[in-house]
């Protein structure tokens, strides 16, 4: 009979864990793609390998506009989305804070959260291959994948000409 549960919540595990892995390709195939400016950051972590730290532009303005903002908004820990306008290249650039307003055309919503007065969007690192932190020394943009809900995901790094970066 223990068997036969444990083989059964293996089971249970594997679906959830299956179904997470497609509804994450369906998201990086199907979604929107934005382009976040990088803001300065340091590529190493020796306790985790070659990794990227990442800080975007937009949320520093984003930082600025919640200090700034009149909302009753709990500015430690809270969730959230911004606005943002695509250029012509797919590079997003912060319009404000959504508040359910109507999206204008070439506008997205993305979503951000706060924790510890840090911003983040998706994710707040991007590893790589080791032995090659140079390649994405030269990394300008993250591009991401948005959703119709906003959830974002990270697909890769950019130049600053909008080059994909590639180890080889």
């Amino acid at each position: 009979m223990q068997s036969k549960i444990v083989i059964g919540m293996l089971l249970v595990i594997l679906a959830v864990m299956n179904f997470s892995i497609v509804s994450k390709e369906q998201h990086l195939k199907q979604g929107d793609t934005v382009y976040l400016k990088l803001a300065p950051v340091d590529p190493r972590s020796l306790m985790q390998g070659d990794y990227m730290a990442l800080r975007f532009e937009a949320a520093d303005q984003l930082y600025d506009a919640l200090q700034s903002s009149d909302d009753d908004i709990e500015k430690g820990t809270h969730d959230g989305q911004i606005l943002v306008h695509l250029d012509e290249n797919k590079v997003g650039d912060f319009r404000g804070i959504y508040h359910g307003q109507p999206l204008q055309e070439n506008e997205l919503r993305l979503n951000y959260r706060v924790r510890d007065d840090n911003i983040k969007f998706a994710t707040n690192a991007f590893f790589f291959e080791e032995g090659t932190a140079e390649l994405y020394e030269k990394a300008r943009y993250g591009e991401f994948k948005v959703s119709e809900k906003g959830e974002l995901l990270l697909n890769a790094m950019f130049t600053e000409q909008l080059t994909e970066i590639k180890a080889e």
